[in-house]
């Protein structure tokens, strides 16, 4: 972490120093805006988090409510989401708290007496080698608060106007082409409407989004008339499993999914209801006593006796979906540019048994955050924007897909050997499928098809271990400055900026003449996409990791490119050098060639290109497909 690269200054590094922006933003709510962020779910509090992180971008974000969450509904942090919280600077927090999911046991009948259950197995939760983090369990408006809180310690101050809520919008053109009526909830003006103007509006109002109505667009899908109870409980019990995540099949009383919560604790019970008719709604009135009666139903021999709950609800597996996450017909051919968009719940929507909902919208606003940024400040063109919904869409869907499957395969109950007809999955059926899709449910199944973002994988053998069109699977290096150790992945910040990392070959030269090119050459994307002035790595971040131990590198051989300076101060960067970890080799842990590679890493973590050290040309091109070339941007 670096934090005098503008001055010493005493105090909680975290706290970034207030820009120009930020201090002269009016206190009174704008009348024109760039982004209006509506709602401070999942994906609105990402949104904000990277908005945050460029001041000269006037973000506005509403909630509903009069304050923040106080008890959220998800819990389950995939170890994608934690890769993406470190970009935030806040994994090593969320972790801290957080329950770690290592083992899922399973129970079923006892052979012996079908009444009793017994455990029948067990599985590692996450694969070894899927990432450095862990599966994770904390409660939503905890993560939501580590992301508010950093809003407000960034250079933009960002905070949330609380009892503000959307009313409708409509889009026009101009400089300011949305106009957006809200309306005060509570306090002075309670009820009063009025209007803004922004560029862009993004709903992450939920599953009833106002802002999806407005744009036309609609969910669509079938609820599964399965119903299932959930609580938190705090409790007594003599189940041993109850600080392990468990999958219980009964026979014939239904299946209890349990999942520890953080807090040495409480723990989640997703209880199983069975089916309902067709909109039977009287379901949803089953008490907390009956829950836990139908728990201790299926738990037999064991049971759990509540001291407290601290939420509950009954709901229907469903999944829905909308057709695209923008505002812009599906068939349109008029080249109109999107100027609202929709993510989360707004516009996918699906039962809580795969863990990924939050997750996923998360990573919706992780992926159109930095887009909306590139566009705002001129790297690149609005057109940008349209990759939003044609990369997120089909993600949703693919999620939804799983989900149907998955609800109804951890619904069903073990097989009756008196009854085979009836069907069933077995102890080891569930256990293999559990394994099957460890990495789904680590959310890292995300794979992006060739586009102008994504490259085509000519070259991937070079590095086959960074699988273009996935996200950047880290692995340690060591930092030749100074000899420590870190993880490379932990580079990536959530500021924007694209990285370029090259591998060097077997003697080095090779990423060094690249390094040298890179930084000198009028042909270099990073000379031609860095606006005149600007520090040479605001666009494009490159690091060098060379194939030798960081003792055989002189460092003051690097080329500038490596050691840049920059900042008010123009000092050096230190951290763009790295050699390989011989406890731990980058190169064999990802299958990088002896000849080296280029990656080239999207902002949102995502792997773009891989190309040879000597592609020139190619990695050039590759840039300029979505960058604007800004030494023809004429500046005032």
């Amino acid at each position: 972490m670096q934090f005098y690269r503008d001055g010493y200054r005493p105090g909680d590094p975290d706290i970034i120093p207030v820009a120009r922006e930020a201090l002269t933003r009016p206190t009174e709510f704008p009348a024109e805006m760039d982004v209006l962020i509506v709602g401070t779910g999942p994906a609105g509090t990402v949104l904000g988090a990277q908005l945050a992180e460029f001041p000269g971008i006037r973000t506005r974000v509403i909630e509903r409510r009069g304050g923040p969450l106080q008890l959220g509904h998800a819990d389950g942090v995939a170890c994608r989401t934690v890769e993406m919280f470190q970009a935030f600077g806040l994994a090593e927090h969320l972790v801290r708290e957080a329950y770690w999911v290592g083992e899922v046991h399973f129970w079923g009948p006892s052979e012996v007496d079908r009444t009793r259950i017994q455990r029948t197995g067990w599985v590692q939760d996450t694969p070894d080698g899927l990432s450095e983090f862990p599966h994770v369990i904390v409660n939503q408006a905890r993560m939501q608060q580590f992301l508010l809180e950093h809003m407000e310690k960034s250079a933009s101050r960002l905070q949330v106007d609380y009892g503000i809520e959307f009313v409708t919008l409509t889009v026009g053109d101009g400089p300011y082409p949305v106009t957006a009526t809200l309306r005060h909830r509570g306090g002075e003006y309670d009820g009063e409407q009025f209007t803004v103007q922004a560029k862009y509006v993004v709903g992450c109002d939920g599953a009833r989004s106002g802002v999806r109505t407005a744009i036309g667009r609609e969910l669509s899908g079938d609820a599964a008339n399965h119903a299932w109870g959930v609580m938190d409980v705090l409790a007594t019990t003599d189940f041993p499993g109850w600080r392990t995540k468990n999958v219980v099949q009964s026979a014939g009383k239904g299946s209890l999914l349990m999942i520890p919560r953080e807090g040495g604790n409480m723990v989640r019970c997703y209880v199983d209801l069975g089916e309902i008719p067709d909109g039977d709604t009287t379901i949803r009135s089953t008490t907390v006593d009956q829950l836990t009666s139908v728990a201790n139903n299926i738990l037999h021999p064991y049971s759990i006796d509540v001291r407290s709950v601290a939420w509950s609800s009954v709901y229907e597996v469903g999944q829905r979906l909308t057709d695209k996450f923008d505002d812009v017909p599906k068939d349109d051919a008029t080249g109109r540019l999107p100027h609202v968009f929709i993510a989360g719940d707004a516009c996918h929507t699906h039962s809580a048994k795969a863990g990924q909902g939050m997750n996923v919208s998360m990573q919706d606003a992780f992926n159109l955050g930095w887009k909306l940024a590139a566009v705002l400040e001129g790297r690149s063109d609005a057109a940008l924007l349209h990759s939003y919904s044609a990369e997120r869409q089909w993600v949703a869907a693919d999620l939804i897909e799983f989900d149907r499957f998955w609800s109804a395969f951890i619904a069903q109950p073990a097989p009756d050997p008196a009854h085979p007809e009836l069907g069933g999955v077995t102890a080891e059926q569930m256990q293999a499928e559990f394994a099957r899709q460890g990495r789904y449910t680590a959310g890292l199944a995300t794979k992006y098809t060739p586009s102008a973002l994504i490259g085509g994988d000519e070259h991937q053998q070079l590095a086959s271990g960074f699988e273009i069109g996935t996200r950047f699977h880290s692995s340690p290096v060591v930092r030749i400055a100074d000899g420590k150790r870190v993880q490379l992945g932990h580079t990536h910040l959530a500021d924007g900026r694209w990285r370029l990392y090259a591998f060097g070959d077997a003697g080095g030269s090779g990423l060094i003449d690249l390094a040298t090119w890179l930084g000198e050459s009028p042909d270099s994307p990073v000379r031609r996409f860095t606006a005149p002035g600007a520090d040479i790595d605001s666009v494009i971040d490159v690091h060098g990791v060379f194939a030798a131990g960081h003792h055989d590198i002189d460092i003051t051989t690097l080329p500038e490119m490596l050691l840049p300076h920059s900042g008010p101060l123009g000092l050096q960067d230190w951290e763009k050098a790295w050699a390989l970890d011989p406890a731990d080799d980058i190169y064999a842990a990802r299958g990088i060639d002896s000849a080296g590679a280029i990656v080239v890493v999207r902002p949102d973590q995502y792997v773009a290109q891989v190309l040879p050290l000597s592609a020139r040309a190619q990695v050039a091109d590759f840039f300029a497909g979505f960058l604007r070339d800004q030494r023809a941007v004429v500046r005032r």
